[in-house]
Formats: C-alpha cells, sequence, structure tokens
C-alpha cells in the first residue's frame, strides 16, 4: 500500500489527489478482482490499474483547469492594462504641478535618457543644478503621489521618473 502511495504521489505531485488515486485505484481493484488470476504479481496489477487510471483520468480532464491549489489557473489571467495607465496618468498629472525648471530636469534626465551633462548643456546651466532639480523633482513627485515606502507603480516611465530602477538612472 505504501509503494502505492509514492508511485501516485509521484503522477500526481499532490498529496490530496494521490490519496484520490489510491482509494479509486483500489476501488477499481475491488471491482474488477475477478479478473485478477491467483498466482500473478498483485503489485503489478495494481500499478498498472492505477497508472491506466491516472492517464485516463489526465485524458478526461486535460481542458479543465482546476482553480484550486494549482497555480495554472493565475498563469493563464491576464491583468488588466488600466492599472498602470491610471498610475502614468497620475504621474503626468502631477508632473505638471512641478515647477518648470524642476519639471524639465526630470523629463530630460528619466523620460528623454539624457545624462546630467547633457540636460545641463541643453539647459544651459551647472550639471550639480540638474541633479538637484531632479533629486527635489522626485522628492516633491514623491509627495504628491503619497509613495512613501517605494510603493511606485510597474511601468517604467513612473519607476524612472520616481528615481526607484531603470536603465536611465544616473
Amino acid at each position: 500500500m505504501l509503494n502505492l502511495q509514492r508511485f501516485a504521489l509521484s503522477l500526481t505531485k499532490n498529496q490530496a489527489r494521490a490519496d484520490d488515486l489510491v482509494q479509486d485505484t483500489m476501488l477499481k481493484a475491488w471491482r474488477g478482482r475477478a479478473s485478477f488470476t491467483v498466482g500473478t504479481n498483485l503489485g503489478a496489477w495494481l500499478f498498472t490499474i492505477m497508472r491506466n487510471n491516472f492517464y485516463s483520468s489526465c485524458r478526461k480532464h486535460s481542458q479543465e483547469v482546476n482553480a484550486g491549489d494549482d497555480d495554472h489557473a493565475n498563469d493563464l489571467a491576464v491583468l488588466p492594462e488600466q492599472g498602470c495607465r491610471l498610475d502614468l496618468q497620475d504621474v503626468y498629472l502631477a508632473m505638471a504641478k512641478l515647477p518648470i525648471e524642476m519639471r524639465e530636469a526630470l523629463s530630460l534626465v528619466t523620460i528623454e535618457n539624457k545624462t546630467y551633462e547633457d540636460a545641463a548643456a541643453l539647459m544651459k546651466c551647472q550639471v550639480g543644478t540638474v541633479k538637484s532639480r531632479v533629486w527635489r523633482a522626485r522628492e516633491r513627485l514623491t509627495r504628491i503621489l503619497g509613495y512613501g515606502g517605494g510603493d511606485v507603480g510597474v511601468d517604467y516611465v513612473t519607476r524612472s521618473a520616481m528615481g526607484m530602477a531603470g536603465p536611465s538612472l544616473r
């Protein structure tokens, strides 16, 4: 019996399903006991019933999605895009509230992917001034958007504008 449970677990990869498979196997064996030839290998007969039962069940349920313990149903889900779009819209509205110098510096560095040096040349000011404006703009955006613990949207522009991650950060 222990070997049947191990075999069932190796097939199903789930303890509850393995227990059900063992029960189904024993039930089918009991119902088909007349077909068992005395003197042959009982274990091999039970393993064959289990394997056939398992594969029949797999074929029967191949089109179903189990939303229980398996994460397969979650893998099939498509998350809506509007959350990211709303986050991005919030960032654009918040950026509109920034002073023009901060908004320009932040846009050049985080959205246009300019280096601080290139942004300074375009803005006709010192590199340190651009760095200061970008830092203050990020701080102000953080307050406006209410992000206290680094909990920002998942889109690249939002993360970049908030200074969280991305290749454009210098």
